[in-house]
Order: structure tokens, then sequence, then C-alpha cells
């Protein structure tokens, strides 16, 4: 469930991701604080949706406010909500972990540091316990819940991770220096900025 305004998810897909920072985001209670994410559109040649839309892909295609879920390398999966027009969706890359730690530990191991438990697309959905049997599910239903604390932090901008096409687009949105990114920003990212009410 979600307490956002409706059209909340109907707005520009690099709005969207920069207003996602801060707030909290549950997978069955298991979840925290959103730190880091990626902006993708029909029209990027980094998305999956640049091509047209696939089975893989028919989730970026759906509704807003729904999830797109993928899977890469065979191995990790990866968590997107849909929004904006057509094919554009945000990749939630890091969390701050914050509440249901002894399950997140328990399936990523309980060695790991509490900050480091969702420090990447991966990492946060294997501890969230994500994968594709959430595709396609509205963050508006339960097992998702979305929390906007009405907290706008100052956000940094910067190049994407793990692309090749469109890497010239500082897409990438984030808390600066806060423990728990899945990469620093680079020093020549843009400066951090006062997200607007």
């Amino acid at each position: 469930m979600t307490d956002l305004p409706p059209d909340f998810f109907r707005q520009d897909v690099d709005t969207v991701a920069r207003r996602l920072i801060g707030m909290t985001i549950l997978v069955d209670g298991v979840g925290g604080r959103i730190l880091e994410t990626e902006a993708y559109d029909a029209a990027d040649p980094a998305s999956h949706s640049y091509a047209g839309r696939t089975a893989r892909n028919a989730a970026m295609f759906g509704p807003v406010g729904h999830s797109y879920v993928y899977r890469i390398y065979g191995l990790h999966h990866c968590l997107n909500i849909v929004c904006g027009t057509a094919g554009s969706a945000v990749l939630i890359r890091a969390l701050m972990p914050e509440q249901g730690l002894d399950r997140m530990r328990d399936r990523r191991g309980a060695a790991r540091k509490p900050v480091l438990l969702c420090a990447g697309p991966g990492r946060l959905c294997q501890a969230l316990g994500i994968d594709l049997a959430l595709d396609g599910h509205s963050l508006a239903a339960p097992p998702f819940q979305l929390v906007d604390h009405g907290i706008k932090p100052p956000i940094v901008s910067g190049p994407r991770i793990g692309i090749t096409r469109g890497t010239e687009r500082s897409r990438r949105f984030g808390l600066s220096g806060t423990p728990g990114l899945s990469r620093p920003f680079p020093s020549k990212g843009t400066a951090p900025q006062q997200e607007k009410p």
C-alpha cells in the first residue's frame, strides 16, 4: 500500500526517481529508506524498453505504480517502479536497511554488515525477498508498502552504473556520501540540490 497521491507515478521518470529518495519501501514488513535510484525510459538506449515491448519488459508498458522485476546474470533480481510515459521505470538501487534486519541477514548471510545488506539492486532484492513472482505487482497492494515521510533531502546526480549506452546522461540519483549506496557518486557529479516540494 502507499500513501502517495494517485497521480504521483504519472510524473516523468526523472522526477519520480528523485522524489523516491528518502521514502520507505517495505516488502512484507522488510525494507528501509530509498537511498539511490536510476531513471530509464523508452527513448533511452540504455533502457530495456528502447527496442519496444517484449515478454520480459511487458510490465514497463503496463500500469504506473506497478513493479518491473527482472533477473540479471541468471542470478540476481532488480526492482523497478513503472512511472511516467509507457516504457519508463525507476530502478531502486539501494536502501538503508531499517526494518526486518534479521530476515535480511537470513536471506543474505548473518555476517553481512547491516549497511551493506541492500547496497545494490541485486543485494536489495535478495534481502527483501523480491523475485520474478512480484513482476507487474502493484506498489499499492501487499506485500509492498511505500511511505512518503514528506522529507525532501538534498539529491545528487551522476552517471548510471553498469551500462554501455546512454552513459552521458546523469540519471542516477541519491544521497551523496550516505553509507549504503551501491557505489559512491563521482566528485564531479551534480552538486546536491534541495528537492522541491
